[in-house]
């Protein structure tokens, strides 16, 4: 039975899926705000949290778009080279990304929903 809202084709290491459960558990508050707000088809795209996508866990992916949305805190400024090389397999996969500062969302949260939900219609 085909899923909906998932990435399809794609084989996921059960280790893996198991972690992006426990990160639903352990969300950021500024990962927590954005769900509240983006769960249950609230901006008119569905998105889905901690998402395996290529082996790798995006924070949010809304399908019908083909959008991953990284919220990211400190530890993304040491990790750059990673986060190049996650978004050139992305790209390869016809998937957007946008990344967000945790300020961005806890400071600004209507300004960047709007955001998003532009980056959802550009991309759909």
């Amino acid at each position: 039975m085909k899923r909906k809202h998932i990435i399809t084709g794609q084989r996921i290491d059960p280790a893996k899926l198991a972690h992006a459960k426990a990160l639903r558990r352990q969300m950021t508050p500024a990962e927590k705000l954005l769900w509240s707000r983006l769960r249950r088809n609230q901006l008119d795209y569905h998105f889905r949290r901690q998402q395996v996508i290529a082996g790798f866990i995006v924070d949010f992916y809304g399908d019908a778009a083909r959008l991953v949305v990284e919220v990211d805190g400190g530890v993304h400024e040491q990790q750059a080279d990673y986060d190049e090389s996650r978004a050139e397999v992305f790209t390869r996969w016809g998937i957007s990304i946008l990344r967000l500062t945790n300020e961005e969302v806890l400071e600004k949260l209507e300004e960047t929903l709007a955001h998003i939900k532009e980056m959802c219609q550009a991309c759909s």
